[in-house]
């Protein structure tokens, strides 16, 4: 079964649409790693939080996309817009639409 991932950070006041766009700007390439969904959200509820969900082919294909240098850069330039707020779950996922094959 593929592996999932919802996290939730903050950011600064004000920082929000650039963290977006810092987490947006690598997405294309997350396919050929592994990546079957990959999301980004606004709470509706709070206007300097995020939530990102994602379901890899495996918890080893998530792990291994964190050492990408890209993704090191992108999380070195988003590290000094957020304040440190993290929430994450992770799953196994079973199915559904944008889940992708077994």
């Amino acid at each position: 079964m593929a592996y999932g991932y919802i996290g939730s950070m903050r950011t600064r006041p004000g920082e929000r649409d650039a963290v977006v766009a810092i987490l947006l700007s690598g997405a294309d390439g997350l396919r050929e790693h592994g990546c079957r969904s990959y999301v980004v959200g606004l709470a509706d509820d709070d206007p300097d939080t995020i939530v990102v969900t994602e379901v890899w082919e495996s918890k080893e294909h998530h792990d291994a996309s964190l050492r990408l240098p890209e993704t090191k850069e992108a999380i070195a330039a988003a590290m000094p817009l957020l304040t440190g707020e993290f929430t994450s779950r992770e799953l196994t996922v079973v199915g559904g639409l944008g889940a992708g094959g077994a």
